[in-house]
Formats: C-alpha cells, sequence, structure tokens
C-alpha cells in the first residue's frame, strides 16, 4: 500500500473542506487491501443482511424507474415516525436541506458554535452571509453553554442560529431543557435551528429531541438525518421538522423528484425493520463506551465524552494529526479523520467513528504502533511525538475484554470555563475567529 501512498496523501490535500469519499480513496489504494472506515460516521450495524438482500433483489426495478413523487415518500416517512406530513420537507442528504435553508431563509448573518459540521460555516460564507463562530472551549471539553452562545448572538447581531445536537466533531450534547432555554433566549431571532443529525445515537437522557416543540415555534427549524442513522450514507436522504409555514417554504423550493428510488424503497421498507433498527442504536452505544474505554488508556491521548457515533480525541503532544492519519492508512489500512480542516480544531485532533470490537482492537494496535515506537521500530521520529522513557519502545497491546458491557461510566464533561483564551492550534484559523 505505500506505493499509493503519494495518491492518498494529494488526495486530502486537495480536500480542503471535506475527507475524499471512501471510493476515491479505493481508487487511490488500487484496492491493495481492504480500509477499516474510522472517517465516515456510518452506522456499522444498519441495514441488516436481510435488508440488504431485499434491496439487491429489487435492484433492477429502482434502478429502471422513477421515483414516486416527493410528497408520497414523505407522507410515508412521517406515517412511521408519527408527523404530520405539512411539518416536514424531506431533502437529497441533510446538505440540500442547508442550502434551501442559508438560500431561503438566512438574512445577512448566521452565528454558530465551532468546531462543528463545515457545511454550517460554508454554506452562508458562499453566498455572502458572515458568519458569527462562537468557539467552543477545549478547556470545557468543548460543552456549550447556552447562556454564553446566547449572549454572542445579541452581541454580534445576528439574524441565524445554528446549534448542532450532538455536535460534529466532538459528540457534545446539550439536554433537552438547555436547548429549549436556548430557544426561547433567541425567539426574537429570524431563525434558529437545531441540527439533530446524530441524535438517534444519544443515550444520556430518554429523549433529548425538540423536534415536538419545533412545530409550534414561529423560528425554528429542526434538521435529522436517515443516511447517518440507517447507515446509508450513499442514499442521500434527511428531513427537516417545521412549523407548517417554515416547512412548506422549504418544500415548495426543492426541485421536482430530488428524492431518489433507493431512498422511497428504503422508507417504505422502515416499518417492517424497525426493531432492529433499534437494536442498532443499542449496539452503536454500546460500543462507544467501549471505544472510548480503549482509546482513555493511550498514554497522551485525550478522549472527550460523546453522544453521537463518534469520539473526539487530542493526539498526544507534538504529533502531527495529517501525517498520522496518512500512516494509518498506508501501513494499517485504517482511515481515521483528521480535524485540521475544520474550523476551530487542527491537525491535533482526530474524530473517530464508533465501530466493533475487532475493528477498535485494530485502530488501537495501528495507534500504538505508529504514534508510541521508537524510530527503529516505526519511524516515531517522522511523527514529531515525544519520545517515551527507556525500556518504553511500545505500548502494551490492549488485551480482548470479555462480554462487552452495556454501561461504562464516563467522566462527564467539565463545565465550561469561558474566561480562558481560545485557541485552536492554528493560527489561521485562530485570526478568522477573533476576528469574527
Amino acid at each position: 500500500m505505500a506505493d499509493a501512498g503519494s495518491n492518498v496523501t494529494e488526495l486530502f490535500r486537495a480536500s480542503t473542506a471535506h475527507s475524499p469519499s471512501y471510493a476515491a480513496l479505493s481508487r487511490a489504494t488500487g484496492d491493495q487491501q481492504p480500509i477499516t472506515d474510522f472517517c465516515i460516521p456510518c452506522n456499522p450495524y444498519f441495514p441488516p443482511p436481510e435488508m440488504f438482500d431485499e434491496l439487491g433483489d429489487r435492484l433492477r426495478d429502482i434502478l429502471t424507474y422513477y421515483p414516486s413523487s416527493a410528497d408520497t415518500i414523505t407522507a410515508e416517512l412521517c406515517s412511521v415516525l408519527g408527523l404530520n406530513p405539512q411539518t416536514v420537507a424531506m431533502g437529497n442528504g441533510s446538505t440540500e436541506l442547508i442550502t434551501w435553508i442559508d438560500h431561503l431563509l438566512v438574512r445577512e448573518s448566521l452565528a454558530v458554535p465551532v468546531p462543528t459540521f463545515g457545511r454550517w460555516t460554508d454554506q452562508p460564507m458562499e453566498t455572502g452571509k458572515r458568519v458569527d463562530m462562537f468557539p467552543l472551549p477545549e478547556s470545557g471539553g468543548f460543552a456549550l453553554d447556552p447562556a454564553s452562545f446566547a449572549d454572542f448572538v445579541r452581541a454580534r447581531g445576528s439574524r441565524t442560529a445554528v446549534i448542532c445536537n450532538p455536535n460534529n466533531p466532538d459528540g457534545g450534547l446539550l439536554p433537552r431543557h438547555g436547548v429549549l432555554a436556548l430557544l426561547d433566549q433567541l425567539q426574537d431571532l429570524d431563525l434558529v435551528v437545531v441540527d439533530e443529525s446524530f441524535l438517534e445515537f444519544a443515550d444520556a437522557e430518554a429523549d433529548s429531541s425538540v423536534v415536538a416543540d419545533a412545530v409550534l415555534r414561529p423560528n425554528t427549524i429542526v434538521l435529522r438525518s436517515l443516511g447517518k442513522n440507517f447507515g446509508l450514507h450513499g442514499v442521500r436522504f434527511g428531513y427537516l421538522v417545521a412549523n407548517p409555514g417554515l416547512a412548506g417554504r422549504v418544500r415548495a423550493a426543492l426541485p421536482k423528484w430530488n428524492l431518489n428510488s433507493f431512498a422511497e424503497t428504503v422508507v417504505f421498507m422502515l416499518k417492517e425493520y424497525r426493531l432492529e433498527y433499534g437494536h442498532s442504536l443499542r449496539l452503536v452505544q454500546r460500543d462507544r463506551q467501549e471505544m472510548i474505554r480503549h482509546l482513555s488508556r493511550l498514554p497522551g491521548l485525550t478522549v472527550y465524552p460523546s453522544q453521537g457515533n463518534f469520539v473526539y480525541v487530542r493526539l498526544p503532544e507534538g504529533a502531527d494529526g495529517a501525517l498520522l492519519r496518512n500512516r494509518m492508512l498506508e501501513e494499517h489500512g485504517v482511515l481515521v479523520r483528521e480535524c485540521g480542516n475544520k474550523i476551530g480544531s487542527s491537525s491535533s485532533f482526530l474524530r473517530l467513528v464508533v465501530r466493533p470490537k475487532p475493528d477498535v482492537q485494530r485502530l488501537v494496535a495501528g495507534l500504538e504502533r505508529t504514534l508510541y515506537a521508537t524510530p527503529g521500530t516505526s519511524r516515531m521520529s517522522d511523527m514529531s511525538g515525544p519520545a517515551l522513557p527507556p525500556g518504553r519502545d511500545l505500548v502494551p497491546a490492549v488485551q480482548a475484554p470479555g462480554p462487552m458491557p452495556m454501561h461504562v461510566q464516563v467522566p462527564a464533561r467539565p463545565a465550561p470555563a469561558h474566561a480562558l483564551p481560545y485557541g485552536s492550534g492554528t493560527a489561521a484559523v485562530d485570526r478568522l475567529v477573533q476576528g469574527a
């Protein structure tokens, strides 16, 4: 795989806002070995094999014929979720909905905590809006303080505010009462968006969603993802929920047949596979706890609590995330998400998708060999990492644990400390955020 290393490096260098696609990476590596993907935040347990078999049996018809209208597909989704179709707009992925929200509903400025999902900063900047970026403090575990964010919105005069809950990339979750308090404080804004794309993976409280509240408020939209939850990013489907007026404005602007036949087929299969879907979420929650436990054992690695299907980590002092990413892929066939191209983050951070135990063991083994080995063992000097004490050439391999518990205690996020100075680790980003 080393021969393909330069091709892989060029792919990442050319992808300035997001990681290159899995297909592009597979082509660049020449399919020399399978890639264990810790980059794309999929659900590894859904769809089940039976559902894939059914999709395969119907593949010819799915690809041959036009889909039904978006209204038909939306009505079926709403019957599954118990929503009023007048309050819902379905899109070709949440990114399409973000684009239309920006074009139709965002005036002049948008406030958003950073780091976060890149389209919430990039999309409005692409259409000439002012983006007011509220830095989440690393010293506070990247936790969002609603009162401080509301004060920031007031001070900046922002007309739209967005939060991701859980946030991407750190997985921080604002409890439902905190989200509602923020919505109350910002009820005079043109628009407040709560992006709940990863909320299905959270287990901190019984129900953190504010979907039911959004339909009663004049300026609130809740965005949800289907591709992320169902492990089907390639299908490209998501939806928003708002009062009928807001939802109707977006729905009216969407292109005819913006939903494909794969999306329709999956939506009409959901009732049959609801139990399997619920079980898949519980497995991801279990794996997240176990993955945090294993990663927390690695010396110098800071692991932040998460309620998403990913874990945010800071690398040991001096390690370069971009070099680590390239070597993990080239030498171990493990793809990780280095966060140097996320505003408010830096190449000192990785976002690692939650995966089953055998994959996590492969990830941890690769990190051990790449980060902690002496130069004579695996070129540690290339990583600019700290030298280990004598006699500690390699961190001992993680022992295979027994049956994975459903609940593992994870330290709570520290209380926010907003008085401390912010630093992303990237000078250009610091200037951008501080000058916003």
